[in-house]
């Protein structure tokens, strides 16, 4: 893994960084990057499948901020064919203030959403306070359409497009999003799980020369692989902030039932779980995003239920839940350490 490379020395200090930070739950019941009812329940089905009792049981001070409260506007005319633009323009807005405001606390921020809109105001925020982080988007969509070629005008499917720099110029003014400016570059950006991907969305991926791995190519390299091209690419040069932002549409549908655009063929159980565990293990994980959980869409109670304790787990292990059981400690990070070193 990526820091096993280092030297013993960086690597405590990567596990004592993970392990000094206390961790902010901030809730994001918000619907209007999309048409479909029940996704703004999100933050609630994932509370009462045990998340803040999983991560009461971590080595963390928990502080749970509670559930930001959203304008919905009387008249918000679509723009283009974009729907609701002033309200998930407005809704950003509060949501990169919260997050701000959180990271500048130092706690480690989970935003539960909501819809994946919310990565919009949820990353600018985390830059405001961390300039230079570097965002992973696990997905089984890359949301990186602009309002002239999503198909569906859905802001949720055009996230990614209002962060990157090099996007400036393809982006029309959206009422709504003067608040902010673009604030990424593509080589900052990493893709994991794709399969659903806008041919305009695959373009711009290509001319961007973003690095992105799509299901292919995690049967191809494998999960361990992948997690290491990936901190290669975002970690060599230097130690920065991670943001991850996690659709639990990028797992199988199998797995995660309950959400809005559910596309077969996607991550297993050990893969999400992996991609947590390997952030987490490098000791930057600085804000997350669990999105896209809609318990109106789960065809029964299990439906629901097995997503949203899907989610749980998943944000668990982003902060140190091992499947071995306990959180990962210095001592226990040593041994494994020192007998990956035997088996080398």
């Amino acid at each position: 893994n990526y820091y096993g490379r280092q030297t013993s020395r960086l690597s405590n200090t990567f596990v004592n960084l993970s392990i000094a930070h206390s961790v902010a739950v901030l809730g994001a019941p918000f619907s209007k990057g999309q048409k479909r009812r029940g996704v703004e329940h999100g933050p609630k089905a994932i509370r009462d499948a045990g998340l803040i009792e999983r991560l009461s049981n971590l080595d963390y001070p928990l502080h749970d901020f509670g559930d930001l409260s959203f304008q919905y506007l009387e008249k918000d005319e679509p723009y283009m064919h974009v729907p609701f633009p002033r309200t998930v323009g407005r809704a950003n807005k509060l949501l990169s203030g919260a997050v701000s405001n959180a990271v500048g606390a130092g706690h480690t921020t989970i935003m539960l959403g909501g819809d994946h809109s919310l990565a919009i105001g949820s990353v600018e925020g985390h830059a405001r306070q961390c300039p230079d982080l570097c965002l992973i988007w696990v997905d089984a969509h890359a949301d990186i359409n602009t309002p002239l070629t999503s198909p569906s005008g859905n802001l949720h499917g055009q996230s990614v497009a209002f962060m990157l720099k090099e996007l400036q110029n393809k982006m029309p003014e959206l009422p709504g999003f003067s608040w902010m400016k673009p604030f990424l570059s593509a080589k900052d950006l990493v893709y994991i799980g794709l399969r659903d991907v806008d041919p305009g969305e695959y373009d711009i991926l290509k001319d961007l020369g973003v690095q992105y791995f799509t299901m292919r190519d995690i049967d191809r390299l494998g999960i361990q692989r992948v997690m290491e091209v990936t901190f290669d690419h975002l970690l060599s040069r230097k130690q920065r902030p991670i943001h991850l932002s996690f659709d639990i549409d990028a797992m199988d549908p199998s797995l995660a039932p309950a959400t809005g655009t559910p596309v077969n063929g996607g991550l297993t159980y050990r893969e999400g779980i992996w991609i947590t565990e390997e952030i987490h293990n490098t000791g930057l994980l600085s804000v997350m995003d669990l999105v896209e959980v809609n318990p109106a869409l789960g065809v029964s109670r299990e439906a629901v239920a097995s997503t949203a304790s899907m989610a749980v787990d998943v944000i668990a292990s982003s902060l140190g839940q091992t499947r071995e059981g306990g959180p990962i400690t210095q001592e226990s990070q040593t041994l494994k350490d020192d007998t990956e070193q035997l088996r080398l």
